[in-house]
């Protein structure tokens, strides 16, 4: 079976028109392949290949929904599958807000993400590249003892979808990428460091920033002791940022606002963060892996604003909340092929800040950069904004690096951490998660260590 769509895409539109006059019915149908290599000890711990389909069909009639899924194609196992979506409409609950997305006019931005030269490589190419990977990590410092694990992955998909209102929808990509966590020892002590990357090509893998990043992680915290508890400015790195943002993206999505479950759900237009501060979700923007043309429901996906100058512009929306909320859908429906719609962001970018990456310590006196963040779920109440999470890092004094500190909590509110912004740097990295982030510097945040 090719990637081409034409199978998936008739498939989906055979299924979708079985609505009957009373009903809507959206279809979604999903294949991949892919292939993944762990290199361990200079040999090849494991090699997989796999296919995959998935089909999810939704019944909508007389406002409740039914919902099935199943993981193959054939089409006796796809009319079983509708008409058992059917049987569980009858047990759900009513609810006037249920519906297919409407169509609101907004024209796709047209993403190609299908480079069929990552089919080409072949498995012997694979494995060499994890084995390198493997080996230059631990050659990356005298310090690092050995890998965790060091791989390669691959991957190839698409997705088509349909409703009985006539809408049909298909999208395909590629993607590769690796991964090393790299184990250091020194004195009796033992650290660990993580890094990968993804891309839509061979080519434009950043191996050697993969490598070096791993390498820095691993040894950076060792001879780390517990601090003395005390206030201080910290500093989160792009991906760390990220963390700090995805937290407050969940806290404005329609879900939450609705069940007042978010603590800036009457707060829209008002000042919640730092006015450096401005961050989108941006599924168009090509410079993302994640970039995708449509959201799950089959609309346009379209650059919202989120944070502009430290305001609060949006709640994030699919169909469904935004009936709920009687506003607009954002384009923001989640979902895969065995799931119902979602709302979610789905390409978090914080726009670049006029301070310099270089500069960001310097005159800052006392602080603390994070290494680490553990205990987000537990930590983290979605709906106050208490924020207590465990943490470790590198002790920054008089503008310049100094020793390494562990077995901290930070301890603030989400709301507090937004306001106390007091830089924003112009180092916009993109991760390999599709998102985008810069180093953002946190004034006066509580640090529980020794007392």
């Amino acid at each position: 079976m090719n990637f081409e769509g034409t199978e998936i895409l008739s498939l989906a539109a055979e299924m979708a028109q079985r609505a009957k006059p009373h009903e809507q019915i959206d279809v979604m149908i999903s294949h991949s392949t892919s292939t993944s290599v762990k290199a361990f000890r200079s040999e090849v711990e494991s090699f997989t290949s796999a296919e995959s389909f998935a089909f999810g069909i939704r019944v909508i009639a007389d406002h409740r929904q039914g919902f099935a899924s199943a993981g193959t194609l054939e089409r006796a196992a796809l009319l079983e599958t509708l008409e058992e979506a059917r049987d569980n409409r009858k047990f759900g609950e009513q609810d006037e807000f249920l519906g297919l997305a409407e169509p609101d006019g907004i024209e796709a931005v047209r993403i190609d993400h299908w480079n069929p030269s990552i089919l080409d490589i072949d498995s012997e190419q694979k494995i060499a590249i994890a084995l390198d990977l493997e080996r230059r990590t631990v050659e990356s410092d005298p310090r690092i003892t050995g890998v965790r694990t060091a791989g390669w992955s691959d991957h190839a998909g698409e997705v088509a979808y349909a409703t009985s209102t006539g809408v049909l929808l298909h999208e395909r990509g590629t993607s590769c990428s690796v991964g090393v966590q790299a184990l250091s020892a020194e004195d009796g002590e033992t650290q660990t460091g993580a890094a990968g990357d993804a891309a839509r090509s061979l080519a434009a893998l950043d191996i050697d920033r993969v490598i070096r990043e791993a390498s820095d992680r691993a040894t950076r915290m060792l001879g780390a002791t517990q601090p003395k508890s005390a206030r201080l400015p910290i500093v989160l790195e792009p991906r760390l940022a990220l963390t700090l943002i995805g937290i407050l993206s969940g806290m404005i999505d329609g879900e939450a606002v609705n069940k007042g479950r978010s603590p800036f759900g009457d707060r829209l237009n008002e000042p919640i963060a730092s006015p450096l501060l401005t961050c989108v979700d941006d599924p168009t923007d090509l410079r993302s892996i994640a970039a995708s043309s449509f959201d799950g429901e089959g609309l346009a996906c379209r650059r919202n604003l989120l944070i502009e100058s430290g305001h609060l512009r949006t709640f994030l929306q699919n169909s469904y909340t935004a009936r709920r909320a009687g506003s607009r859908s954002t384009g923001s429906a989640v979902r895969g092929a065995r799931s119902l719609p979602g709302v979610s962001a789905q390409v978090l970018v914080i726009e670049p800040g006029q301070t310099p990456a270089a500069e960001l310590l310097k005159g800052m006196g006392n602080a603390l950069f994070v290494n680490s963040l553990t205990g987000l779920h537990s930590g983290v109440n979605p709906v106050s904004g208490d924020f207590s999470v465990g943490a470790d890092g590198i002790l920054i004094r008089d503008g310049v690096l100094a020793e390494p500190v562990r077995e901290l909590t930070l301890a603030s509110t989400v709301q507090r951490l937004l306001l106390d912004i007091i830089a924003v740097g112009d180092d916009q990295e993109w991760t390999s998660s599709g998102d985008a982030g810069c180093t953002l510097v946190i004034g006066d945040v509580s640090l529980s260590g020794s007392d």
